[in-house]
């Protein structure tokens, strides 16, 4: 990826080019437009100091035939003719023909003119010509100084622009900077750098503005999960209270108890239902200290032991390979949580007979149950989201172990390999 000001500067820079490119055909037009303009000058001047000479010398017809004869041999590019009427107007040529003066086989180009003169009262046709200088060599010089020039031109944009860019866009870098470190849970406002560019102050403003509705709304939206929550927890245990001690009377027909049984399943999740969303209200809240040293194999070994019941009843073949003494930075009870809910979702979504690998490094810990086709990985640390028909979860188990990672500065990944689910966290 390239940033803004590099993707404007290389077009200006190819722009730049194509501008010299056909510069360089325009060149060589109009210098030789003005060269044959000044040859077609130069030879009439030529015309009219030939005419003044042999008029000053005021001699004889003979001697004058004598003199225009010798003038013809000694000038090879021009001739004086007599003729009996006046041309009625001058003609200028272009020829290409060897060069007379040269001793080497060169063609040369010549600039030509064929007047009329007068000399002694007689017309004569006077033919000059000039050579034309070398108009290719000269644009290949005009050129490279306009080349040489156009690279120094196009290398001190770009220094320009480096400097420069740090400058202008210091501003908007700062403000940048300071939304990829903006956590909407910590609920902090941030603080903008003042500048005087209009764009980056109404950026900068607009930005404050959508910065605090989102807080506010974030702010309002956790409230009201905490409230909900926490006012939920007594009624939910008054109703479960109730429940049991209507499950334990002896005058309930079967029906009536298996509809208290349902209701009694029903009220127990979402009794933990709330449960996880208060704890998850506490894990955005920041209300955990994630400072203290843990004995992540201790806590594995235990969470592994208190599960065997389940892995026996599913008849689940556990694998394990843990390290002793691998100690991380966190909060011992969200760890917790965190290794329990990723063993319980194996054991949840194994079917029985299946397998389950453990793995404890020192880098990371993974947990892999056997299974028949991948999950959707954009769904499964969504609250409430399920990746199968088994309803006895709170769908809220992943997510809470996504925000511990958050919060713990870890990372959690899911990966499908070889008919086999992976999550792994990364210390």
């Amino acid at each position: 990826m390239k940033n803004l000001l590099q993707k404007s500067l290389k077009q200006l820079t190819v722009f730049a080019f194509i501008v010299f490119a056909l510069s360089i055909p325009s060149y060589f037009l109009l210098v030789d437009w003005i060269w044959l303009k000044e040859l077609d000058e130069n030879n009439e001047l030529i015309a009219q100091r030939i005419e003044n000479e042999f008029n000053e010398q005021h001699i004889s017809d003979e001697k004058l035939a004598q003199s225009i004869q010798f003038w013809n041999e000694i000038q090879p590019v021009s001739k004086i003719e007599f003729i009996h009427r006046p041309l009625s107007k001058d003609s200028q040529y272009t020829v290409m023909r060897q060069n007379p003066y040269s001793k080497k086989e060169a063609i040369d180009r010549f600039r030509g003119l064929k007047t009329n003169i007068k000399i002694n009262g007689q017309n004569y046709s006077l033919v000059v010509e000039t050579n034309v200088e070398e108009t290719e060599e000269t644009v290949a010089y005009i050129a490279m100084v306009t080349l040489l020039f156009f690279l120094i031109l196009v290398v001190g944009f770009w220094i320009l622009n480096r400097r420069l860019s740090k400058k202008l866009w210091q501003p908007f870098q700062n403000t940048l900077q300071k939304l990829k470190s903006f956590q909407l849970n910590s609920q902090k406002q941030i603080q903008f750098q003042d500048t005087d560019t209009i764009e980056f102050a109404e950026l900068n403003a607009t930005l404050d503005k959508l910065l605090q509705h989102s807080i506010i709304t974030y702010k309002n939206q956790k409230e009201f999960t905490e409230n909900a929550s926490h006012e939920l927890q007594t009624p939910l245990a008054i109703l479960k209270n109730k429940l049991d001690i209507l499950l334990q009377s002896d005058d309930l027909t079967e029906r009536q108890y298996h509809i208290a049984e349902e209701m009694n399943k029903a009220l127990i999740r979402s009794s933990r239902i709330n449960k996880n969303l208060l704890l998850l209200a506490k894990i955005e809240n920041s209300q955990f200290d994630n400072s203290e040293l843990i004995r992540f194999d201790t806590i594995v070994l235990q969470s592994m032991d208190a599960l065997q019941e389940h892995f026996k009843e599913k008849k689940i073949d556990v694998s394990a390979e843990i390290y002793s003494n691998v100690e991380v930075k966190g909060n011992g009870s969200l760890t917790e949580v965190l290794i329990n809910n990723l063993l319980i979702n194996a054991i949840r979504h194994t079917s029985p007979g299946g397998s389950i690998r453990i793995i404890l490094s020192k880098s990371g810990f993974e947990v892999s149950n056997s299974g028949e086709q991948s999950l959707n990985a954009d769904l499964l640390f969504k609250r409430f989201s399920r990746m199968s028909a088994d309803n006895r979860g709170s769908g809220l188990g992943l997510s809470i172990v996504q925000e511990i990672c958050k919060l713990q500065r870890w990372t959690v990944k899911y990966n499908f390999e070889h008919n086999e689910h992976t999550f792994s966290v990364t210390f």
